[in-house]
């Protein structure tokens, strides 16, 4: 069986949750990066890594990897792939993204045309076609440019990852689908363990909450791109791939996810989006402000988004809300909190210091993902647990 080599990027800060991830799908990792984790598979790890893996943004097989300070060395590496191994002779091929760091060549246009008429030369000198066809399937690439190095990555996802198919209403300021089931894998959050969102927007940590503890895999709903690729991936692994996430499912899993938004709008909409999801058994929601956030059970999680003050004339309303946040995640017995948030001035108006602060860029916002650790629950005696 052919072996790739798979590039999948995350959000920066948290390529250990993604490692994690694709080792518990069973591949070898061999290179980590800022923002990036590389592993190897054959055909079925592209069918797999992109039903299963949470954290990612999408799946892509590195076809290339060289360095280039020129244009003359784009062309020449770019011709020296051998990508009569990868596309069909009628393949729509193009470069649909080039990111530059610290390089030489930074227009991402220029580098985009040069690489096209690259690969079109070699399409002509082994194939002996005077142009590409460009009639059949898209096999878009993804180009990345980090001091010279040129790396090459073929796009087996299609549309982002993120992108589960339950998201069609969204609140002022989401969190993608994908950050909000790394930083949920980042805490100790367990399904027997009670979590809440007190500004829970379109429901997106309670959805994805949900999704995991039923282990409904976040690629169930969706397509990919490469389901088309005949020619590198069997048609059989894909259904593979279904039947094993549809066995992985849990239909009677009992779990306490709650989702709160003051905006009662918003909150039909959350509603509606963990239906699509196929999980509104499953959560909670409520319109309910931060100021009325109780739970009588003790050893519960809060895991939420709240407003950063985006606009300057939200900032004002800032020290208040992150106050009264504070003043309810205290009241509540021996929980944990885990607030991500842009707004600097966090810790001092929640009134207490973070176990631990998380550097994460969501986008190209700097953002902080802060960890007020709340103590464990007592071991349950062996009789408990039969």
């Amino acid at each position: 069986m052919t072996e790739f080599t798979l590039m999948a990027p995350c959000h920066f800060g948290l390529e250990a949750v993604l490692r994690r991830e694709i080792q518990d799908l069973g591949y070898e990792i061999t290179e980590v990066e800022n923002g990036r984790v590389m592993f190897c598979g054959g055909p079925d790890a592209v069918c797999r890594a992109n039903m299963f893996l949470r954290t990612t943004e999408r799946v892509m097989i590195k076809v290339g990897d060289f360095h280039a300070d020129t244009f003359e060395e784009l062309f020449q590496g770019t011709k020296a792939i051998p990508w009569e191994e990868y596309l069909p002779k009628d393949a729509k091929c193009w470069v649909k993204k080039a990111s530059c760091i610290n390089s030489k060549l930074h227009a991402p246009s220029s580098i985009q045309s040069m690489m096209k008429k690259a690969i079109a030369t070699r399409w002509s000198e082994k194939l002996g076609l005077s142009s590409m066809p460009e009639t059949g399937e898209e096999y878009p690439l993804r180009v990345f440019l980090n001091r010279d190095r040129v790396t090459v990555g073929l796009d087996t996802s299609g549309d982002s990852l993120h992108k589960r198919g339950y998201r069609l209403l969204q609140g002022a300021a989401p969190i993608t689908e994908t950050l909000a089931a790394a930083l949920i894998l980042l805490t100790p959050w367990h399904p027997d363990r009670i979590l809440v969102d007190p500004f829970c927007g379109s429901g997106t940590f309670p959805i994805e909450a949900a999704m995991i503890a039923a282990g409904i895999a976040p690629g169930m709903n969706r397509e990919f791109l490469a389901e088309k690729w005949t020619n590198l991936i069997p048609r059989n692994l894909w259904y593979d791939a279904a039947d094993e996430a549809q066995s992985m499912v849990r239909e009677n899993v009992d779990v306490d996810i709650q989702g709160y938004d003051i905006d009662g709008e918003i909150v039909q909409a959350a509603r509606a989006n963990a239906g699509r999801a196929g999980v509104e058994k499953l959560i909670h929601f409520q319109q309910r402000p931060v100021a009325n956030l109780s739970h009588p059970k003790k050893y519960g999680f809060i895991i939420t988004n709240p407003p950063y003050g985006e606009r300057m004339e939200d900032r004002k309303n800032l020290p208040v809300l992150y106050r009264t946040l504070g003043e309810r995640f205290r009241a509540l017995d021996s929980w944990s909190m885990f607030v991500i948030t842009s707004y600097e001035d966090a810790e001092r108006w929640i009134g207490r210091k973070a176990d631990k602060n998380r550097k994460i860029y969501n986008g190209m916002m700097k953002t902080y993902f802060y960890q007020f650790m709340g103590p464990k629950p007592p071991r349950r005696k062996r009789e408990d647990r039969a």
